[in-house]
């Protein structure tokens, strides 16, 4: 099974979550707005200078969701409404949908959605 990576479940590999150790082989796909959600949570938890290392990694992971995933990520957000997700979450859920793989997460919106792999 392939995967997309929420920005949760890199944080939590990246953190060395024993839930997230069984993935840790898997590839590792993620877009631009999760990059920038992981650079933030690194600035904050590691400082600068192992946050831009952290982000030259995962950089090489981003994929490019095209203009109707985007559309589609805006809908699925709108009918998700009261759940709160992120437009960073929606558009990785979406890209994940479209291209066959599985949404890797522990955000407990996305726990009983389907297409979802949740990890804590």
């Amino acid at each position: 099974m392939s995967y997309f990576w929420d920005s949760y479940a890199v944080i939590e590999l990246m953190s060395g979550n024993a839930n997230y150790a069984k993935y840790s082989s898997e590839e590792i796909m993620i877009t631009v707005f999760n990059l920038v959600e992981i650079y933030w949570h690194a600035m904050h938890e590691y400082g600068e200078k192992e946050a831009q290392m952290i982000y030259g990694t995962y950089r090489k992971a981003v994929v490019e969701p095209d203009d109707e995933a985007f559309m589609e990520a805006i809908r699925f957000r709108k009918e998700h409404k009261k759940k709160g997700i992120s437009y960073a979450d929606c558009i990785g859920y979406i890209y994940a949908k479209r291209h066959g793989l599985k949404f890797l997460t522990g955000d407990r919106q996305f726990e009983r959605l389907p297409n979802v792999e949740y990890a804590k």
